[in-house]
């Protein structure tokens, strides 16, 4: 059962609404002054920006609500109403100078009240019903919320079209970083983005967690790229005490790498180590699911990118090992390896791989016995720890 809703505006007779509409719309010019004029008063800050006839907007903007509220009335207040774009206009110049709607949403108050004020006393001089008067206000305060709703709506484009070119400057600058630097537009770039150059920067390379993964809420200063395939940040003076943590913060969540800290000239070589590091984590090298310094991963990142060149190399050195059988020969490469990073004893070396030292001395004699003279060749011995720490990182050696 649908319950009626009475309207007191409803019943007064439509040739006394008709008188207060006419009446009101007499006083629309002068009240539009009246208002204009108490918030140039009240707001002398704000700037007169004048349209293409050379009248205040502001001005245009409320003689306009005025008249539009005014023949809603005579519609019996149940018409959708079409705002003014004027009221767009003001909140995107809001939004394009840097400001919060408050100071506006409090103007619009400031021209509702005194909007009420003349209507009311035209209400009177016609004898409408206070009823139907507390209504139209109500009506009144409703209109303002339609005002301010096209504000924000201005104003949020303003907002996101602002973002978007911040964005695009954002992304030409570190394309300009990344590619051969010109000192001078780099420079150039950075000032217009209002990006104070920093002495150093390190770059890092993300991995997103799933398609809509929300971005790092890097802080201010840290520019951000999420339109590449592997999103990428450039983060100035990335040796500053706490910047290591802040960063681990923002990107909780997601797996990636830091370059090194490099000049912004060099920032395309940052990059191309942090690169590499994510490279070896899509191969399950490195390990995923944090943010990984490249510094702290120099081994890895040296020894394991050029596969084929250590393939190679590993072939030619371990090639001894080839007819001792997988287990023995990997026990053999173990204990060789642990000679090697130690030149100690059997005891030593013992301990190292939680064997008895007379199984370090049998190994050790036919490590001797398959190399014959290369181990006393510090040449040989150099690559042979290469690419046996190389077979230790990519998980083929204990």
């Amino acid at each position: 059962m649908v319950i009626a809703v009475r309207s007191a505006w409803r019943e007064v007779p439509p040739q006394q609404v008709h008188r207060f509409a006419t009446l009101a719309l007499a006083e629309v010019p002068s009240l539009a002054h009246e208002i204009f004029r108490e918030i140039r008063h009240e707001y002398p800050q704000l700037p007169l920006i004048l349209d293409e006839s050379g009248e205040p907007r502001a001005l245009v903007g409320i003689r306009q609500s005025l008249e539009h509220f005014v023949a809603h009335l005579t519609n019996g207040m149940d018409r959708p109403l079409v705002h003014p774009r004027v009221f767009q206009e003001f909140g995107r110049g809001e939004g394009i100078q840097g400001r919060s709607l408050d100071v506006l949403q409090a103007i619009y108050r400031l021209g509702v009240r005194l909007a009420w004020r003349r209507l009311a006393e035209i209400g009177q001089e016609v004898a409408i019903p206070a009823p139907a008067m507390y209504e139209l206000a109500e009506s009144g305060f409703e209109y303002l919320d339609g005002l301010v709703a096209e504000s924000v709506r201005g104003y949020a484009e303003a907002a996101a079209r602002q973002a978007g070119e911040r964005l695009r400057m954002q992304r030409r600058l570190m394309d300009q970083l990344f590619a051969e630097p010109d000192h001078p537009l780099l420079t150039e770039r950075a000032r217009l983005l209002g990006w104070p150059l920093p002495e150093r920067v390190a770059v890092a390379v993300l991995l997103r967690p799933d398609r809509e993964a929300v971005a790092p809420a890097v802080a201010d200063g840290i520019l951000l790229d999420m339109e590449c395939e592997r999103p990428r940040l450039v983060v100035p003076d990335p040796e500053a005490p706490g910047r290591r943590e802040l960063l681990a913060r923002a990107a909780a969540g997601w797996s990636g790498a830091i370059g090194p800290a490099v000049p912004p000239l060099d920032a395309a070589k940052s990059l191309r180590w942090a690169a590499s590091a994510v490279d070896l984590m899509e191969r399950g090298l490195l390990p995923a699911g944090e943010l990984l310094q490249c510094t702290e991963h120099t081994e890895a990142l040296v020894l394991l990118p050029p596969g084929e060149l250590i393939e190679d190399l590993t072939r030619r050195r371990l090639a001894p090992l080839a007819h001792c059988g997988p287990t023995h020969g990997r026990r053999l490469a173990e204990t060789l390896l642990a000679w090697l990073e130690t030149r100690g004893g059997a005891p030593e070396i013992a301990t190292r791989l939680g064997v008895h030292p007379q199984t370090v001395r049998y190994r050790l004699r036919q490590i001797r016995e398959l190399w014959d003279g290369e181990l006393d060749d510090p040449d040989r011995r150099f690559e042979l720890e290469l690419v046996l720490r190389a077979r230790r990182l990519r998980g083929e050696l204990g």
